[in-house]
C-alpha cells in the first residue's frame, strides 16, 4: 500500500528524471534501517551543513568516512582487544554499523572530526557560477521600422 504515482511529477518538472527513484528509495528504507548510531543534521549556514553522529567507544582508527557515487558513508567497525570482560550491564554499544546520506548536486564533504564520542562532518554547497540565477535580456520580435531620409527640396 506504499506505492505512489509520480507522474504529475515528470508533468511539472524537467530534469528530476532520477527524483521518483530516490524518494521511492527514501520510503523503503524508512523501515529496512536501523537506528544506530543517533544522529543530527543541522544547517549551519545558508550554504552549510553538519552531520553529527554518537560514535561512543569507538576511535579514529576505527571510523572511516568515504564519498562515493553521490552518497557520504559512514561506516565503524571495532578492533577486538582480545581482552575477556564481564559486563553486569552493557549500555554501550560498539557494534559494527554503516550509515549513508544522499548528497545532494554541488555538495561536497569539507572536513570531519572526532570530538567528544561525535563525529562531524561538515558539508557546503557550491552552486556553480553558470547554475546561479542571472538576467535574460528580452527581445522584440518586430522588425525594427526603417527609416526613411528625406531631402529637402526647394
Amino acid at each position: 500500500m506504499r506505492t505512489f504515482d509520480f507522474t504529475p511529477l515528470h508533468r511539472a518538472t524537467i530534469g528530476f528524471d532520477q527524483i521518483a527513484n530516490l524518494m521511492d528509495r527514501a520510503l523503503s528504507a524508512d523501515a529496512a534501517q536501523s537506528s544506530y548510531p543517533p544522529y543530527n543534521i543541522e544547517k549551519t549556514d545558508a550554504d552549510s551543513y553538519r552531520i553529527s553522529i554518537a560514535v561512543a567507544g569507538f576511535a579514529e582508527e576505527d571510523l572511516n568516512v568515504e564519498v562515493k557515487e553521490d552518497a557520504l558513508v559512514v561506516a565503524a567497525k571495532k578492533a577486538e582487544d582480545g581482552e575477556e570482560r564481564t559486563f553486569l550491564h552493557r549500555g554501550i554499544a560498539t557494534r559494527a554499523f554503516e550509515r549513508r546520506f544522499t548528497l545532494a548536486d554541488h555538495v561536497r564533504v569539507t572536513g570531519a572530526s572526532l570530538e567528544n564520542g561525535m563525529l562531524h562532518i561538515d558539508l557546503h554547497r557550491e552552486v556553480p557560477e553558470a547554475l546561479k540565477p542571472r538576467r535574460i535580456e528580452i527581445s522584440s520580435s518586430r522588425p525594427a521600422r526603417p527609416e526613411i531620409e528625406a531631402k529637402v527640396v526647394n
